[in-house]
């Protein structure tokens, strides 16, 4: 039988105490740990080379990934704006998977291994051609999957790829005899139908079905919101569907604004004639519920005890979005058991090719 992988989390102001009880939390390391994932809140971003040398040495785990974030997360539990972090050893066959280096440019690409099957990895959101370096990877692995996030901070960012790294998109690379499971959750219910966008300049909209931006997003988000268009802008989003999708997602991009006199409405995307938008609002029930879709779906898919899994989620999501600590995490162990879990809170998520927002994305390994 296949056994789970040994994870711990700690929240205190010193990092050496939270890295001291994250090791008495592991207890004996496995023989057969050979990748650790980590996760720090950015309270420890300058430390960040300490620790991961600390857990290094402490466990004996050659290879290492992770980043930092406004927040980290694990079985249960959420440390939001929090001096935390958490740790999972995962136990793999060497030869099963490799270590991502930092990808600045599509061409860095090419020298990866042709066996990759699936890639976890972590972003700089500084860097421009973070979209492009996702497609890129997702071409060029066998399932067509990357999953990850881009880190988050009040500060600096860094990722980990066996050392601290940033610049690019870094992780890890794992061939098919990995067993594995991932799906993406949306917590945004539709204000009103599909719009075909009929003028658009960049990411500035003119017209949906030949009629005045702004008047259509009037009708749809109610003349309470109407009437007070900065107060909708942290309940309304755009929703842009995803070409191709069999689950029904959407890139979901902030309202950035609007200009009465001439019905405009800027997103946070640029779209184009042709485009397919629609107005949604983000709100608690319809997250459980996606979460909970997901998770049924998830849990299906693997066809295997769940050895340990990550999770990356939006930084608007956790209990911004769920109304509650440790809410979102807590129905994902409620779901599926009481399995090792470590991610944190992403400033975009990656799931597929694409970088989302507003989305959780787990993935399981059997």
């Amino acid at each position: 039988m296949t056994t789970p992988f040994k994870y711990a989390h700690a929240v205190d102001a010193d990092w050496t105490r939270a890295a001291q009880a994250c090791m008495t939390q592991l207890g004996a390391i496995p023989a057969g740990a050979t990748l650790g994932f980590l996760y720090v809140s950015d309270a420890f971003v300058g430390e960040l080379d300490a620790i991961l040398a600390f857990f290094r040495s402490a466990t004996g785990v050659p290879h290492w990934t992770g980043s930092v974030g406004v927040g980290v997360c694990a079985t249960g539990a959420e440390y939001l704006e929090a001096p935390a972090m958490a740790v999972m050893l995962g136990e793999f066959e060497p030869a099963d998977f490799s270590m991502l280096p930092v990808l600045r440019t599509p061409q860095d690409i090419e020298a990866q291994p042709s066996d990759a099957y699936f890639a976890i990895a972590h972003g700089d959101p500084a860097n421009t051609r973070i979209q492009e370096l996702i497609e890129g990877l997702s071409a060029h692995v066998t399932s067509g999957f990357v999953v990850g996030g881009l880190s988050s901070s009040r500060g600096e960012t860094a990722q980990i790829s066996d050392g601290v790294v940033s610049g690019g998109l870094s992780g890890v690379l794992f061939n098919e005899r990995v067993k594995l499971a991932t799906r993406l959750t949306q917590g945004i219910s539709p204000l009103g139908p599909r719009h075909r966008i009929t003028t658009a300049n960049k990411n500035i909209i003119g017209s949906l079905d030949h009629r005045p931006a702004l008047d259509v997003m009037k009708e749809e988000i109610g003349e309470v919101l109407a009437r007070d268009l900065r107060r909708a802008a942290g309940y309304i989003f755009v929703g842009l569907p995803v070409r191709g999708s069999d689950t029904g997602d959407y890139l979901v991009r902030n309202i950035l604004g609007v200009d009465p006199q001439n019905d405009l409405v800027a997103i946070g995307e640029t779209v184009e004639p042709g485009d397919e938008m629609l107005f949604c609002r983000r709100d608690q029930q319809s997250a459980e519920d996606d979460l909970l879709r997901m998770l049924a779906a998830i849990g299906a898919q693997l066809n295997a005890p769940i050895r340990g899994g990550v999770y990356y989620s939006c930084l608007g999501r956790g209990q911004h979005m769920f109304g509650a600590p440790n809410r979102e995490l807590g129905l994902i162990r409620d779901t599926l058991g009481d399995f090792p879990l470590v991610g944190f809170f992403a400033n975009g998520e990656i799931s597929h090719n694409r970088l989302y927002g507003y989305t959780g994305v787990l993935t399981l390994f059997g």
